[in-house]
C-alpha cells in the first residue's frame, strides 16, 4: 500500500500548451451510481479526489481555463490518465495506436469504455519543437513518455507508468501491472529511459512517488 498521486503537466511552449495526462473523470468519482458502476470492481475503491484537484481549478490557479490548452498527449488511457478528457473536448488528443486495440479488449479493468477521443500515433515523434514523445510500452501495450527540452537547465524526461517508483528506475523493476503479465517489455523501456537520460543528460521523473514529488515547488508555482 503506497500514498500515489494522480499527476498530469502542463507544458507551455512558443507554439502552444500540451498536457501530459488528465487524470481521473471527477463526475464518475462524485456521483454514488456512477461511483458504483466503475470502481466496484477495485479492491481500493475510487480514488480521493476534491474539487480543488480537478483539472479546471487546477488551470484556473495559473490564470488558464481549459480551452488555452491546445494539444492533450496521453501516456496511455487507463481512466486515472484519461478521464478527464470531457474537459478538453476542442483540443487535439493524442495517443499511441497500439493502444485502441488494447482499450477495445479491454485488456485490463483500468479501461473505461466511452473515454476515448484521440487520433493514434506510432513510433516517436516530436509534438512541437523540444518536447518529443518517446516509445515505453510494457506497462500497457503502447505507453508512451515525454522529453521535454528546457530553456535553462537539464530536459525532463515524464516516465509515466513506465516508472511509477524510484526504484522502478534505480533498481530495474517493472510497474505492478504489465501488458499480458509479461515484464519483458516493461524492463526493455525502462532501460531505454535510464539510456535516454544518460544520453540527454535528462532528469528522470517517475510518475507515482510521492517522496520524489514532495520536496519540490508545489502547485501552483510554475517549474522553471
Amino acid at each position: 500500500m503506497i500514498d500515489a498521486p494522480i499527476l498530469a503537466y502542463l507544458v507551455e511552449t512558443a507554439q502552444g500548451r500540451i498536457l501530459y495526462d488528465v487524470g481521473c473523470d471527477y463526475r464518475k468519482i462524485a456521483a454514488p451510481d456512477q461511483r458504483r458502476h466503475y470502481y466496484s470492481g477495485f479492491a481500493l475503491g475510487a480514488p480521493e479526489m476534491s474539487a480543488a484537484h480537478r483539472l479546471p481549478a487546477r488551470l484556473a490557479g495559473l490564470g488558464l481555463a481549459p480551452a488555452d490548452v491546445d494539444l492533450v498527449f496521453l501516456g496511455h488511457p487507463h481512466f486515472d490518465h484519461a478521464g478527464g478528457l470531457h474537459d478538453f473536448a476542442h483540443a487535439e488528443v493524442h495517443v499511441h495506436a497500439g493502444e485502441l486495440a488494447a482499450a477495445r479488449e479491454p485488456a485490463d479493468l483500468a479501461y473505461f469504455a466511452g473515454d476515448y477521443r484521440w487520433r493514434p500515433q506510432r513510433a516517436e515523434y516530436d509534438l512541437m519543437p523540444g518536447v518529443r514523445a518517446v516509445e515505453t510500452p510494457g506497462h500497457t501495450a503502447g505507453h508512451m513518455s515525454l522529453l521535454i527540452e528546457l530553456p535553462q537547465g537539464a530536459p525532463i524526461l515524464l516516465c509515466g507508468d513506465a516508472a511509477d517508483l524510484v526504484e522502478n528506475l534505480a533498481e530495474e523493476v517493472a510497474p505492478g501491472l504489465c501488458w499480458r503479465d509479461d515484464e519483458t517489455m516493461a524492463l526493455a523501456s525502462i532501460r531505454r529511459l535510464k539510456a535516454l537520460a544518460a544520453e540527454t543528460g535528462a532528469e528522470l521523473w517517475p510518475n507515482r512517488d510521492m517522496s520524489f514529488f514532495r520536496p519540490r515547488e508545489r502547485f501552483p508555482t510554475p517549474f522553471r
